[in-house]
């Protein structure tokens, strides 16, 4: 985004973005399916200092701090979120809301500078769960394509030991923003589920495209539930996995 180049601008929209998102929040009506899942996960991680990694689809980024508020009942969480500048954008926002980012990029062959950065997050993330904390990842970002698990996450939970816990998170009504995953921002008085499913583990000899398929159609299901939960007929981007919800409209669109 190109206002975002401006420091000045840079600010303006941070502090708009989290204080709207902070109110917001507090408004959202919640349905919660399977949140002992990730109770007991949680307790677990805490206790023995384990760790654990949270996965959600990149287009639920700005409803991310809803799903785990910092607490003495849960691990301390990170958020791992690329080095463009919209990225800078997000991790200002989400860190409003209290969630600290690990900036970081995916990977690319023919880029050294984002191998480089990619791989010192890589490091960063795994140090920070190995030491008990908690890691939320979106795995199908920054970039897409939309809705599929890259193999980073695979390799984060095989490198660390760490479980992972899948989260679908939907409102209604919202606003869907015309970026490649339509990124949701909620509404206030939305609303709102969340769905969760877990926890996964992978060992050193599970294959990860296997498992990036298989945990790629875990958190499809989960985000499908939570849009049927508010009723919603028009969530899921075009391209993903096949649900029973109508294809995605180009352009901003609020959802009523």
């Amino acid at each position: 985004m190109k206002p975002l180049r401006s420091p000045l601008v840079m600010g303006l929209l941070v502090d708009l973005m989290s204080g709207y998102l902070a109110l917001t929040f507090r408004t959202l009506r919640w349905t919660r399916e399977g949140e002992e899942i990730a109770d007991q996960v949680q307790t677990q991680a805490l206790a023995q200092r384990s760790g654990v990694i949270l996965a959600l689809w990149h287009s639920r980024v700005p409803v991310g701090p809803a799903t785990w508020p910092q607490g003495a009942d849960r691990p301390e969480i990170r958020v791992l979120v690329s080095q463009s500048r919209d990225g800078e954008f997000i991790a200002r926002v989400i860190a409003r809301l209290g969630l600290p980012a690990i900036r970081g990029s995916s990977l690319k062959k023919t880029d050294t500078a984002k191998n480089k950065g990619g791989e010192q997050a890589f490091r960063d993330m795994v140090k920070w769960v190995r030491d008990g904390g908690a890691m939320a990842i979106t795995p199908d970002g920054p970039r897409g394509p939309v809705e599929v698990l890259q193999k980073g996450a695979v390799a984060l939970a095989r490198v660390s030991g760490a479980p992972v816990l899948f989260v679908g998170v939907a409102m209604k009504p919202c606003i869907r923003l015309g970026t490649w995953d339509r990124t949701i921002i909620p509404l206030p008085f939305a609303k709102a589920a969340m769905v969760w499913d877990g926890a996964a583990t992978a060992g050193r000899g599970d294959d990860p495209d296997t498992l990036a398929e298989a945990w790629g159609a875990r958190l499809s299901v989960v985000s499908r539930r939570a849009e049927q939960l508010v009723g919603e007929t028009d969530g899921a981007p075009s391209g993903v996995p096949p649900s029973p919800l109508s294809p995605a409209k180009a352009g901003v669109q609020i959802e009523p």
